[in-house]
């Protein structure tokens, strides 16, 4: 039986509530902000990794030519769409260079494709389609660091690539390469069970690291909704982005398990990297925060609507 929108945002408030508990923990000082480039560290370098080869060793859906050749593709393709959709766009809506043109097409164009996605994907559609989640996001981080930081402040594509190569892409190699062998079999199960436990830890420490990164834009709530970025920030990536890549889903040749992957991935709010980024490529944060806070809000609502269509619409 395909699952109510009552069903599907009881699916969705559990990753919005850990959001909020980092942000509380912020405010009662537990987690401090000298601490947030260490934890995003620990979880990038070592327990997304950890996360990534537990699901991918194994995974019978990731030893299909489909979804290693066409996940990434996808990953990429929904990404530079939708940065490049949110620029033609905004253009029209008379965005300008200089004043937040760049920032809003980048991170309307982001969505939240890991830890929001990952506990979706795993609760509607279990561990194979995990597994897939993981390689389509390989080109998602491409497209950020290609595409994206193109449009945001013209870094070369040599710099970006080098961004690609990160823990994350090293252990998917690895684990899919093993998967692929049968490689997995030689692994101790100690081994395993250690890989397990660091990778269960991964969403969680995540998703309270971003709720604490935001608590530092909340000091100034007006500025948080802009009348002219947030209305259209929703109206594409709660809107008509997500009406696109449902169209892949239903009708683009791919395997099962990728269109599981889309209708959770076309869902998603805007990601808070961008913010990040911004900060450090000549963007303009506030653009960028105002573009996530208000996609999360509105999303908290939407996001279960559209998965409960997308789930109809693939069957």
């Amino acid at each position: 039986m395909m699952p109510g929108y009552w069903s599907l945002l009881e699916l969705v408030l559990p990753v919005f509530a850990v959001i909020a508990a980092g942000a509380a923990a912020r405010r009662a000082n537990w987690l401090k902000p000298e601490a947030d480039e260490s934890l995003l560290k620990l979880v990038v370098n070592l327990l997304y990794p950890c996360l990534i080869f537990d699901h991918v060793l194994g995974n019978a859906a990731l030893r299909s030519p489909g979804n290693l050749l066409y996940g990434p593709l996808l990953g990429f393709a929904s990404m530079a769409f939708g940065i490049g959709l949110a620029y033609a766009v905004a253009r029209r809506a008379g965005f300008e260079k200089g004043s937040g043109l760049r920032t809003f097409a980048f991170s309307v164009g982001i969505f939240n494709y890991g830890y929001m996605a990952i506990p979706l994907v795993e609760e509607l559609f279990g561990r194979d389609t995990l597994g897939v989640l993981f390689v389509f996001n390989v080109g998602c981080e491409a497209a950020i660091w290609t595409v994206g930081i193109l449009m945001l402040a013209g870094v070369s594509i040599r710099d970006g690539w080098r961004r690609v190569l990160n823990p994350p892409v090293y252990a998917l190699a690895l684990a899919v390469a093993l998967n692929l062998t049968g490689g997995a079999e030689w692994l101790p199960q100690s081994l395993r069970t250690s890989i397990r436990l660091l990778g269960q830890c991964a969403v969680p420490l995540g998703l309270l690291v971003i709720g604490a990164t935001l608590v530092e834009y909340l000091a100034a709530p007006r500025g948080l909704v802009d009348k002219k970025v947030t209305p259209l920030a929703c109206a594409l990536r709660l809107g008509l982005i997500p009406l696109a890549m449902l169209a892949a889903a239903v009708w683009a040749p791919i395997p099962r398990e990728l269109r599981e992957v889309l209708v959770v991935q076309a869902a998603m709010p805007a990601g808070i990297l961008p913010i990040v980024i911004a900060k450090h490529h000549g963007g303009r944060p506030l653009t960028a925060v105002q573009v996530v806070l208000g996609t999360t809000a509105v999303g908290l609502f939407v996001v279960p609507l559209w998965l409960k269509l997308g789930l109809r619409w693939i069957g």
